[in-house]
Formats: C-alpha cells, sequence, structure tokens
C-alpha cells in the first residue's frame, strides 16, 4: 500500500507550533481554505491541522496576520494609557431592555449595540460566538440578525472558538456584518481587513471585550465535575450571564439545574486551563476593534472587585471615531444608558488585565532566554507596563515562567 503524500510544513504554522503560540482564532483556515482546517486537539483547544502544501503568498500573508505570531499597534493621535491601549472615549452604561441587560455578562452594553446596528441598517447580520449545538461546554460561531438570536447568544463563553475560519462563506454572501470576537480574534481580521477590500468592506464594524484567556474543554468538564456532574448528563451550561456575574449553570436532560458562582467556577477552576499563547497576550483588551466592552465591577475597600450579584455594568470603550459614533446612536436610539468614566480607575477593577500587561515582558524574556518563539508586539508599551511593577514581582514572574517552560509537556 502507498504511504501518504508527506505535506510539507508551513513555516508560519510550524513556529507557531513550537512555540505553543496558537490562539484558535481560526485566520490561517480562512486564509487556506481546503489547505487548513480547525481540530479539536487534547487537552480541548482549537488547532490547525495543514491538509495540503500551501504556496508561498498563502504563508507569507498567514505569518502576517496570525495574533500568535505578532501584533502591531498604532496610536495615531489618539489617546494611548499603557495598560489599556488607544481610545476615544470610554464610559459605562448598560441595555434600557431589562431583559438584554440580565442576560448579558456584563451590563448587555454589547448586545443592545448589536441590535441597534441591525435595526439601523448599519449592518446585516452579526458574526459572533454562542453555544455550539453538540456540545454543552462548546463553542460555534454563528450569524444573528434577530434580537431574539443576539439575546440567545450573550453572555461570556469560557471555551475555545474560531470566529475566523468560515470567513470566505461571509464575504462571500456580499452581506455587510458586524463581527464580535477575543481581542485576537479582532486583530488577526483588522490585519486582514488592510490586506483585504473584500473582507474591509463585508465587516464595516468589528466588537471585542475584555479577555482574560480561553481555557480548554477541560476545564469545562471540571467545572461540570465539581457541580457533581458530567458531559453526558448535561443538555445545556451557561458559563455566565442572567445576571451579573451570573453563575455557572448546568441544565441536566429533566431541566433541573446545578450552579456555581463565577468567582468559583472563573476564578478556582476555568483560569486553571487558559492556554499558553493567552499568558502571554499584550492585548487583552481589543485595541483593534471600534468598540469593546468589558465588566466594570464595583471595587471593595481594598480596590479588589465585588463579584456579588448585582444589576449588570458594562465598561463600554470606543477605540475609534466610528466606534465613538455608534454608541452616541445606540443611546439616541433608546439601546442603551451611558455615564462618564475615568480611566484612572480601571486598573482597580480589572486586576487580571493590570497583572498580565505588567508581568509580560517579565515572562516574554524568560521565553526567549530559552530560545523559545514569542510574538512580536509593536506599539504596546510592554517596558512601560514592566516598569509600573516591582522589581520583586518581574522576578517572581520570570521564573515562574522558566519553571513551566522547563516542565515536560503532558
Amino acid at each position: 500500500m502507498a504511504s501518504a503524500p508527506i505535506i510539507p510544513a508551513s513555516p508560519a504554522l510550524a513556529r507557531v507550533a513550537r512555540g505553543d503560540l496558537c490562539a484558535g482564532c481560526g485566520a490561517c483556515a480562512a486564509l487556506a481554505p481546503g489547505r487548513i482546517a480547525m481540530e479539536t486537539v487534547a487537552p480541548g483547544y482549537l488547532r490547525p491541522r495543514q491538509l495540503a502544501p500551501l504556496d508561498a503568498g498563502q504563508d507569507a500573508t498567514i505569518a502576517a496576520v496570525c495574533p500568535g505570531l505578532g501584533q502591531d499597534v498604532q496610536a495615531a493621535g489618539r489617546p494611548d494609557p499603557v495598560l489599556w491601549g488607544p481610545y476615544t472615549d470610554v464610559m459605562t452604561g448598560w441595555a434600557r431592555d431589562p431583559q438584554v441587560r440580565f442576560a448579558g455578562s456584563s451590563g448587555g452594553a454589547l448586545s443592545a449595540i448589536l441590535m441597534h446596528l441591525i435595526a439601523s441598517g448599519v449592518v446585516d447580520a452579526v458574526v459572533q460566538t454562542g453555544a455550539a449545538p453538540d456540545l454543552a461546554i462548546g463553542n460555534a460561531t454563528t450569524v444573528t440578525a434577530s434580537d431574539t438570536a443576539i439575546i440567545a447568544a450573550a453572555g461570556s463563553r469560557y471555551a475555545p472558538s474560531a470566529p475566523l475560519a468560515d470567513l470566505a462563506a461571509q464575504v462571500a454572501s456580499g452581506k455587510r456584518f458586524a463581527f464580535v470576537g477575543k481581542p485576537c480574534d479582532v486583530a488577526a481580521l483588522r490585519a486582514m481587513m488592510a490586506r483585504d477590500p473584500a473582507i474591509a468592506a463585508a465587516f464595516p464594524v468589528v466588537l471585542s471585550f475584555f479577555c482574560a484567556g480561553v481555557p480548554s474543554h477541560a476545564g469545562g468538564r471540571a467545572v461540570l465535575a465539581a457541580l457533581g456532574t458530567d458531559l453526558d448528563q448535561t443538555a445545556h451550561f451557561r458559563f455566565r450571564g442572567n445576571g451579573w456575574p451570573g453563575q455557572a449553570t448546568a441544565t441536566d436532560h429533566a431541566g433541573e439545574t446545578r450552579t456555581m458562582s463565577y468567582h468559583d467556577s472563573w476564578g478556582k477552576i476555568l483560569s486553571k486551563h487558559v492556554q499558553h499563547r493567552c499568558k502571554i497576550c499584550a492585548d487583552g483588551t481589543g485595541t483593534a476593534a471600534d468598540i469593546v466592552c468589558a465588566d466594570a465591577w464595583e471595587s471593595d475597600a481594598s480596590g479588589y472587585p465585588v463579584f456579588a450579584e448585582a444589576d449588570g455594568i458594562s465598561l463600554i470603550v470606543a477605540r475609534t471615531a466610528l466606534g465613538a459614533e455608534l454608541i452616541a446612536a445606540a443611546k439616541q436610539a433608546g439601546r442603551i444608558e451611558t455615564q462618564a468614566f475615568d480611566i484612572s480607575a480601571l486598573a482597580a477593577i480589572q486586576p487580571g488585565q493590570r497583572e498580565r500587561r505588567r508581568a509580560l515582558l517579565a515572562r516574554l524574556t524568560a521565553l526567549r532566554l530559552l530560545g523559545r518563539p514569542v510574538p512580536r508586539y509593536t506599539g504596546l508599551q510592554i517596558l512601560a507596563a514592566a516598569q509600573q511593577n516591582p522589581l520583586r514581582r518581574n522576578i517572581k514572574n520570570f521564573l515562574g515562567t522558566l519553571r513551566r517552560a522547563l516542565r515536560p509537556r503532558a
């Protein structure tokens, strides 16, 4: 029997694999349809599999847009705080529709803005991530065009997603889309838009959210186990939402539910399963988007976020002039309510983002010392962020990264 032909490995994908740099966004699959496919690999991350040789142009484009290999951010005259990136305006807010506010993870502002974009004719539909129909803890890319469908997709999904993988079909449809994705997804999409006018025309509005990292499916299974159940018994699973911050909720086939607090599900379980690329991410705050939403947590006396259930409040960041215009229009249309917010208070209510940005230079330095590939970051003020850290904390992050990198892979 003849052996299968050997497929020459893509240099770009090989570098990503060697450094464990894949974010799982699906951009490479979109750029080389039929030659690269996204598949789930242990312990439950999405990774590209090369099915056929790539031509030099495809490989070069993948290398240029892959968020695992790097990111370039330009302030272009906008305010550019070290930890948070360029913006034009920042505020807090919430959806004025109580149902939308309740369904969203943090005030429903993102969902309400999406509804406005469709109702006003700015876009025809929304590309976003929702629950997978065949895996309760999994994700699937959805194309939504109604308030009902947007509400159904609301709420954070702490699991792998590759929303760029089907980009070619969306571009070919001739429709205009709002794209909602993780900061890495958005960075890759912007880079693709800069190279292809058809992609830019298909996605006139790009939205994102603050991201603390992508856990594997093993993390979702661990939450179910802690709830005393498993995938076979689970008909539906919700990571967050239906309140703020909302409970992790597993619903069995008989309709019975088991719940766990956000503090326990994310803080004690899911955050321990985040992929390597996310731990060396310079942009968890969506710098490439037009609009970004996040949790505007209340803080306790020590400045740490309070996770008690309350009416949701979103942090809303306009990164571009278009974003600011669309936020104002959504407010004028009665979709959202907004209030002024001082961005200097953000470090206190987003400690995870703050600490990861400050630790990044130490982590990258440790990996470089070992000869490991790392992303190339431009304009993300990595040195300035590290200078906000005490030397002792930078050393701790450096040594911790060395130790993890030298540990044999499972």
